[in-house]
């Protein structure tokens, strides 16, 4: 199979979707990797990298797009590149359909195979290529985070850890996940008090017992969510429903609650917020204030840290991409139920049920 890894075009995206090491596995499997020039340089890995471990470097992307019967990158397909989509190819990445009904209608209409990453599920229910990035965006949320929360970024002039004689700075997270757990574990680690709100008693049983005394432990719902957003110093949106639109727990109304000069940092922005007045913010231009709040909502929180970032997410997608370059989509979901769930669109058909109530569009049935 051909196997094509462009750059990666959306604004300050630096990771690349397959490392030197990928493609040299590849070229031993008897794959043909080509790699746009410069993919991977935002991730600290050149071309020459690529070269020695057997890959061709092409000069654009759409030579890449062309050629390639499967496409290994990091973020959802972009405008410019959703042109270049040609009918049946297999296209493995990050897509977060649900937030984006342009994004969904535009690759249903090329007929592509998109492989989601955030949808492929293991024996236990957990979603292991989304993961390591929920793991880096949960504890960019309080760097990011603490950092807004100075006075020259429209903060409160909080130090998250405080000093001897003020009281250390208040975080709460909204979501007991991955990057909930990451994000009480960063502000935790600074002195911050934390309050982790969730609607799973098990997952909260667990939390109790593995995080510091620093943090407490909650049962979410409105009531619990309004009591302490007038508290909190910085407020993590911590929520994901796998696949689905993230619900709007903090909504334009209970703005009024929290103090001028709080910090919302929404991870949620991916499927569309867990805050109501989130908007998909960029990492040169990454906050925006109403009401007083400052609010962050990066889409792409893990790129700001490339290097981490590719390194963590190739360890768990290599194994699969090069799976599915052995096999092709439809014969790997054969193999491997979990499988059958990463297929989100199938020539044309929506084959991911959550993402076509989203957009209330027709549902093909689970891929074949």
């Amino acid at each position: 199979m051909i196997v094509g890894v462009p750059s990666e075009v959306k604004p300050d995206e630096y990771r690349v979707g397959m490392r030197p090491v990928g493609a040299e596995i590849m070229v031993r499997e008897g794959h043909s990797v080509l790699v746009q020039a410069g993919a991977g340089l935002g991730s600290g890995f050149s071309d020459e990298q690529y070269a020695k471990a057997g890959a061709t470097i092409v000069k654009t992307a759409q030579e890449v797009w062309a050629k390639a019967e499967m496409i290994v990158k990091v973020k959802e397909p972009q405008q410019p590149e959703i042109a270049m989509i040609r009918e049946g190819q297999t296209i493995f990445t990050y897509f977060h359909f649900a937030a984006d009904r342009d994004l969904t209608l535009g690759c249903l209409d090329r007929k592509c195979i998109a492989c989601a990453y955030e949808t492929l599920t293991d024996e236990d229910g957990h979603l292991p290529l989304l993961t390591p990035m929920s793991e880096v965006a949960g504890k960019l949320s309080i760097q990011e985070g603490a950092k807004f929360l100075e006075r020259p970024f429209g903060g409160r002039g909080v130090l998250l850890g405080g000093v001897p004689g003020v009281e250390t700075g208040h975080v709460l997270v909204i979501g007991g996940g991955v990057v909930g757990t990451c994000a009480a574990q960063v502000a935790a680690g600074m002195g911050a008090q934390v309050v982790v709100l969730d609607v799973n008693i098990d997952r909260l049983r667990y939390l109790s017992e593995v995080m510091p005394r620093n943090v407490q432990v909650i049962y979410s719902d409105p009531q619990a969510i309004r009591e302490r957003l007038d508290w909190a110093d910085l407020i993590v949106g911590a929520v994901l429903v796998p696949g689905a639109k993230a619900p709007h727990l903090i909504k334009r109304a209970d703005l009024k609650h929290i103090r001028p000069g709080s910090v919302i940092v929404d991870v949620a922005i991916d499927q569309g917020g867990c805050v109501e007045t989130a908007r998909v913010t960029t990492h040169r231009n990454p906050t925006y204030e109403i009401d007083g709040v400052v609010h962050y909502c990066v889409g792409n929180m893990p790129g700001a840290v490339a290097r981490t970032s590719t390194i963590a997410l190739t360890n768990v997608t290599l194994p699969w991409a090069t799976k599915l370059a052995r096999h092709g989509a439809h014969r790997l979901a054969e193999m491997d139920h979990h499988f059958t769930n990463c297929i989100n669109m199938d020539r044309g058909k929506l084959t991911n049920q959550p993402v076509a109530e989203a957009h209330n569009l027709q549902f093909a049935g689970a891929a074949a």
